[in-house]
């Protein structure tokens, strides 16, 4: 994928990385205890994480985790539920009127599977969500995957492969696909 990242750990950039990972550590973690109703509070910590106004129209249930913020593209309607986490480094859209159940997680950053890069390197690819799309409770969506417009991913599901438009995907078992 042309959109794939490869970065150098103890490098530059990961260091402002690491930086940014941090600082957002401690606004989320401001945020997460803050009163439900305390709209103004959540408004100011959300455009620090997000690096701009959360939208009026975008619903976001605390407690919410991000290790970035920056490259977290909302669009209008979007619903998070409760104990979501995006991990948005390589950037994570999500399109008009998406649904996002409790606990799903989104990853775009990994390592590579070579156990000598593993700990050189963090790779990623950024994750694309269409309009209309429901992804379930528990759903964990990784590096790369695009999902189309009005599918839906069933609870539990993991997903590392795209997902066509008007689908439903379910499944999480794990297939041991070579050894070293």
């Amino acid at each position: 994928m042309s959109n794939d990242r490869l970065m150098r750990i103890h490098s530059p950039e990961f260091q402002a990385m690491a930086e940014r990972v941090r600082r957002v550590t401690e606004l989320t973690s401001r945020l997460n205890v803050l009163p439900f109703e305390d709209e103004a509070g959540k408004a100011e910590l959300f455009e620090q994480i997000l690096g701009k106004p959360l939208s009026t129209r975008v619903t976001i249930y605390p407690p919410f985790y991000t290790d970035n913020g920056l490259h977290l593209d909302l669009a209008e309607r979007v619903f998070i539920n409760q104990n979501c986490t995006f991990l948005d480094y390589a950037g994570i859209r999500l399109g008009e009127r998406v649904m996002v159940g409790p606990k799903a997680t989104f990853i775009t950053v990994g390592h590579p599977v070579d156990p000598e890069k593993r700990r050189e390197w963090l790779s990623g690819a950024p994750i694309d969500i269409a309009e209309n799309v429901w992804i379930g409770a528990g759903t964990t969506i990784l590096p790369g995957v695009s999902i189309g417009r009005d599918a839906v991913v069933a609870a539990g599901a993991v997903v590392a492969d795209d997902v066509p438009p008007a689908s439903l995907v379910t499944g999480s078992k794990a297939t041991v696909h070579r050894r070293w």
